[in-house]
């Protein structure tokens, strides 16, 4: 009951402190990295640490298969090139005006310093949240709780997270469809890793999505 209580409450606080400093502090992107870092890597570790029971489900979440990293690339790939053509078929519908000058405004994202966030974002920050949402998350939630619950908490809470992020940049409707875009998402990499109760296939699959999203934000910095 602790476990199942410390983990709930540890995502659930974490994911809501994070929105609310993005969408009210708004502190520059690179002062918030090293806070990104410890919290998302921190609360883990002093959870495995005090339950030293559960480190063997941790070497399990980095247990190293070749199948899972090709696996992780025939499925990512194809979501980015479906992306960058979604881009370009919805951008006079949806307006992407506000994004860089939003992001410029609240993170101190700038078109000089972009391709720093642009490797950082899919390398590291991808595997710290699925580490967090999906490794120290769902798969140790799946087997203290209902297989349901784990599915619909670690997505919702996933989703709450980008709130912040998201508040700005886009219209009301189009952040609402994105958050339900985020649930959907949540709940695709937890089955990625559900099998194999590791988190290389979905933190591939996630950083393709994350180079997407990082090329459709040069094009709307001007660097490419």
């Amino acid at each position: 009951m602790k476990k199942k209580i410390y983990l709930i409450s540890s995502i659930t606080l974490l994911s809501f402190i994070i929105t609310y400093v993005d969408a009210i502090i708004k502190p520059n992107y690179f002062v918030k990295i090293p806070f990104k870092i410890i919290a998302f890597l921190l609360i883990p570790i002093l959870y495995f640490i005090v339950n030293k029971e559960e480190q063997k489900e941790l070497k399990k979440l980095f247990k190293y298969k070749k199948q899972d990293i090709i696996k992780g690339i025939k499925i990512g790939l194809p979501i980015y090139i479906l992306m960058i053509i979604s881009y370009f078929i919805t951008r006079n519908i949806i307006d992407f005006s506000n994004v860089a000058p939003n992001l410029s405004k609240t993170m101190g994202i700038t078109k000089e310093n972009y391709f720093l966030v642009a490797l950082y974002i899919p390398l590291l920050n991808s595997f710290q949240e699925e580490f967090f949402f999906r490794g120290y998350g769902f798969i140790q939630l799946k087997n203290k709780t209902s297989r349901l619950f784990s599915y619909i908490f670690t997505s919702l809470m996933f989703s709450i997270y980008h709130i912040g992020m998201l508040i700005g940049s886009f219209d009301f409707i189009v952040i609402i469809l994105l958050l339900i875009g985020l649930i959907v998402g949540g709940c695709i990499f937890n089955y990625l890793n559900e099998k194999n109760e590791n988190i290389y296939v979905s933190w591939i699959v996630h950083m393709f999505i994350n180079f997407a999203i990082n090329t459709v934000g040069g094009i709307l910095y001007g660097v490419f």
